[in-house]
């Protein structure tokens, strides 16, 4: 998944090619979990592991491709920049694990809720962190956000933990990842790239200790894992290069294609039970997002009105 502060606005405009790039990061982001619940007899951890070292090979294709090796090398010697890569790297994986785990225990709608908690989490974090002014209408939506995780912990006997845990995860991966001084493609690749060494490790570890689905022949686990790499990078560098051609207003409102497409299959398809307290957070959230979403589109509107507007 992808987080609209991440997203570079290299224009002060939308243009088709960005709109579908853009369009189909989300759409391949939505159809994910389809991919997930095929693995699902896999162990979540061995499958992040295969995610990781899989995308290093398609992501550094990219950069060779681009001419933009030399971004990395410059990283690789710098201990600062290593080491908030290796931050940024942990968080997502943490946020890789949680999301294939939950899709496989059957917990898709929960995953949903929190890629739709997202971005108000993300506007909570910049408040309290960056101590950026809040508007009336955020404060509304993080308001009705809260208390759809109150219905959903009531109703549960406890905390969402699963929402909680991918909203925060990625809320803070994006947070973190906007410090690394270099372009998506190549932080990717970077974060990739040092998870290799133990992911690597880990599974020499299970294919030798018989675990590991990887070795075993006359079955399609081979290929699973091999799509892992193509399913992770694939979506990730379409949507950069998407998101540099589209205004941050129009990332927001299409980041809510992939949580929704993630709820319909989770309800309609993997037939996850939906009762009257899922209903009413689900329609909290939907509230909070339609009053976020129509505050963000009148305030890009204003700015582009006062850009337009002759100088006297």
């Amino acid at each position: 998944m992808a987080e609209v502060k991440n997203a570079p606005a290299a224009t002060n405009g939308d243009s088709l090619p960005g709109f579908l790039f853009a369009l189909t990061a989300y759409l391949l982001w939505g159809f994910l979990p389809f991919f997930m619940k095929a693995v699902a007899h896999i162990p979540a951890s061995e499958v992040v592991a295969h995610r990781i070292v899989w995308s290093v090979p398609l992501a550094g294709l990219v950069l060779v491709v681009l001419g933009r090796t030399a971004d990395i090398r410059a990283a690789l010697r710098s201990p600062r920049m290593l080491a908030m890569a290796t931050l940024t790297a942990v968080l997502i994986t943490i946020n890789w694990g949680i999301y294939v785990w939950a899709i496989g225990a059957g917990r898709a709608i929960e995953t949903a809720l929190g890629y739709y908690i997202n971005p108000l989490f993300s506007i909570f974090l910049g408040a309290v962190l960056l101590k950026e002014k809040l508007t009336r209408a955020q404060i509304v939506a993080i308001v009705l956000a809260a208390a759809a995780v109150v219905v959903l912990a009531l109703e549960a006997g406890g905390l969402p933990w699963v929402s909680l845990a991918l909203c925060i995860s990625w809320g803070f991966y994006a947070f973190f990842r906007k410090t690394l001084p270099v372009g998506p493609n190549q932080g990717f690749f970077l974060e990739v790239l040092l998870l290799s060494v133990p992911a690597i490790g880990y599974i020499i570890y299970l294919e030798t200790t018989g675990r590991g689905h990887f070795g075993d022949t006359g079955t399609a686990d081979v290929l699973w894992l091999l799509a892992c790499g193509l399913v992770t990078a694939v979506p990730l560098m379409i949507y950069a290069n998407g998101a540099k051609l589209l205004k941050l207003s129009t990332i927001g409102i299409m980041q809510y294609i992939a949580p929704t497409m993630i709820f319909v299959i989770a309800v309609f398809f993997f037939h996850e039970p939906f009762g009257h307290a899922q209903m009413l957070a689900f329609g909290l959230i939907w509230l909070a997002l339609f009053i976020y979403s129509g505050s963000m589109l009148t305030s890009a509107r204003a700015q582009r009105a006062a850009s337009l507007k002759p100088a006297e």
